[in-house]
């Protein structure tokens, strides 16, 4: 007898077992999967939040960062947006967003400016680190790179030690970079030289840099180097894929010799708790880590 009616039946077999099981859909390829975390505690005043807000919306659609865009290997990046302030004190404005060209780029400016300035109080930039990084879980999406896009005027003062934070995510493939608000009055938590302590606290991760704005006038344009660096997967000085941690100054210092300017302490990565429940506010730190 032959055998061939058994083997058309169990072809037929295997194929409706195939169809019968659920498809997994494909993740989309992107050059870079960014979340932009935005600092709206106490210390960001409205006007201040506003110059904050405009200084991404002009960014995202400056012909510079589509260029940059329109230049990686797939040609797409994705982004999701939210405000950060104290611990557990969030909101995500979008969900993930495929920038592709001016017309996406648009689209997804309209939709932030349909959001009005948040504020809140406290500073904890370890939780804006592990919100965002939860964030790229499951999202459908395959970067070629994972950032973490920081920006404050101020120090970590609540949550998690920012340093054990930003190890986490690093160690989990992700690069946090920053844009440090240089503006310091002398007030409660107003820290001198944000952008070293960024640098030694903050950022991480391959090619990780932090942009520093000499107060919220400048935030636009740090704001569009930083996204052009990038988008462009550049370190601010130097060619090499992976290079070292680097503070870009936009206005602070600009034009002036780096060894005729006004030495940088490096302060300790607790420096926001310690001021906020031991030191007098209103005293510089001392050196130190």
């Amino acid at each position: 007898m032959s055998r061939f009616p058994q083997l058309v039946c169990a072809l037929l077999a295997m194929l409706a077992l195939s169809m019968a099981r659920p498809t997994v859909a494909q993740e989309l390829e992107v050059d870079l999967e960014l979340v932009l975390a935005i600092d709206v505690s106490q210390s960001v005043d409205a006007q201040e939040g506003r110059l904050q807000r405009l200084g991404y919306l002009e960014a995202l659609t400056h012909p510079r960062v589509i260029d940059a865009i329109k230049n990686g290997r797939h040609g797409r990046i994705s982004i999701t947006y939210f405000e950060w302030a104290g611990p557990g004190i969030w909101r995500r404005l979008t969900d993930w967003r495929v920038i592709r060209d001016l017309d996406s780029a648009r689209a997804y400016v309209a939709e932030l400016s349909r959001f009005q300035i948040a504020r809140a109080t406290g500073t904890s930039i370890s939780g804006a680190i592990e919100i965002g990084a939860a964030l790229f879980d499951g999202n459908g999406i395959a970067g070629v790179r994972r950032v973490i896009d920081i920006s404050g005027d101020g120090p970590n003062n609540g949550g998690a030690n920012v340093a054990k934070a930003r190890d986490t995510a690093v160690k989990a493939g992700i690069t946090i970079n920053g844009v440090a608000i240089n503006n310091f009055d002398g007030s409660a938590f107003s820290l001198p030289d944000l952008d070293v302590y960024y640098e030694e606290c903050v950022i991480g991760g391959t090619n990780a840099f932090v942009v520093a704005a000499n107060g919220f006038e400048s935030f636009s344009e740090a704001i569009l180097r930083k996204l052009i660096l990038e988008i462009a997967d550049l370190t601010p000085t130097a060619p090499e894929r992976f290079g070292p941690a680097q503070v870009v100054p936009v206005q602070a210092q600009r034009g002036i010799p780096r060894s005729q300017q006004a030495p940088k302490y490096a302060p300790a990565c607790d420096i926001g708790e310690r001021m906020r429940f031991f030191d007098n506010p209103n005293t510089a730190p001392p050196p130190g880590r």
